[in-house]
C-alpha cells in the first residue's frame, strides 16, 4: 500500500475552511456543542451539522452525550498534535518567516489539547532535557533522578506509564516551530500548573495567562534542582 494512502482523504476533510475553524476551536481541549462550533465556523446550524458529520466519519472528532446535550471533542492527542504541526507549517510566509499570532499571550503560553505550548512549553522541554529529567533521543525517557523529582512535585511517572498514551512525546509548536512536551507527562505538568494556579485559561481562547508570581514559580520548579 502506498505511504500516501489516506492522506488525500484526511486533507480534504481538514482543508474545508469551516471544518478547519471547528478543529482549531477544539484544540483547547474543551468539548463544545454544535451551536458553539457553528459560531466558531461562522456557518448556520444545518451547515455545521453537515461538517460535524464529516469530521466524525473521518475519526477526527468524537461525540460525548451528556443528558440531552451532545458535545464534540478531538478524538485524541494524535489529532491535536497533527493540527498543531499543520499550523506551524501554515504559519510560514512566502519568504519563510513566521506569521505568528498577534496575541502575545497566545504566543507565550497556550493549551495544545491538554499540554502546554508556546514559548513556555518549549522552555519546559528544553529545561527538562538540560536537567536530565528527560534523557536519550525521541521518544525521551524519564531518568531515575527525574522520576524522583517528578514524584516530589506530585507527578507519578509509573502511573502515567501504565496509560495507553505515550509517556513522553513531542509536538511541533505552531508559533515557535520547535518542539514542546506532549504525551501523558506533558498533560500531567499542565494539570499541575493549573492546580497551582500559576496560570488561568483565557475565556474563549487557547491562551494561558500566567501571573507574574505564577511564571516565577513555574520557572523555578523546572530550573536547577
Amino acid at each position: 500500500m502506498s505511504q500516501s494512502a489516506g492522506i488525500d482523504a484526511v486533507a480534504a476533510v481538514i482543508g474545508e475552511p469551516a471544518r478547519a475553524r471547528m478543529l482549531a476551536a477544539l484544540m483547547g481541549g474543551t468539548a463544545l456543542t454544535a451551536t458553539e462550533l457553528a459560531i466558531e465556523a461562522e456557518v448556520s446550524a444545518s451547515t455545521a451539522s453537515f461538517h460535524l458529520a464529516r469530521l466524525v466519519d473521518a475519526e477526527l472528532i468524537a461525540i460525548r452525550q451528556q443528558g440531552r446535550h451532545r458535545y464534540y471533542r478531538l478524538v485524541d492527542a494524535d489529532v491535536a498534535e497533527m493540527l498543531e504541526s499543520m499550523m506551524a507549517i501554515a504559519a510560514r510566509s512566502a519568504n519563510g518567516k513566521l506569521r505568528g499570532p498577534a496575541d502575545e499571550t497566545l504566543r507565550k503560553a497556550r493549551v495544545c489539547y491538554d499540554h502546554l505550548a508556546g514559548d513556555l512549553g518549549v522552555w519546559l522541554l528544553d529545561n527538562l532535557r538540560a536537567q536530565k529529567i528527560l534523557i536519550g533521543h525521541e521518544p525521551f525517557r524519564v531518568s531515575s533522578d527525574g522520576r524522583a523529582f517528578l514524584a516530589g512535585i506530585g507527578v507519578d511517572v509509573d502511573r502515567l506509564a501504565e496509560l495507553r498514551r505515550p509517556l513522553c512525546r513531542t509536538c511541533l509548536d505552531w508559533t515557535v516551530r520547535r518542539s514542546h512536551l506532549a504525551g501523558s507527562l506533558g498533560a500531567a505538568i499542565l494539570d499541575r500548573v493549573l492546580k497551582q494556579r500559576w496560570a488561568r485559561r483565557e475565556p474563549g481562547s487557547r491562551a494561558l495567562a500566567f501571573s507574574t508570581p505564577g511564571e516565577r514559580a513555574f520557572r523555578a520548579q523546572f530550573s536547577v534542582w
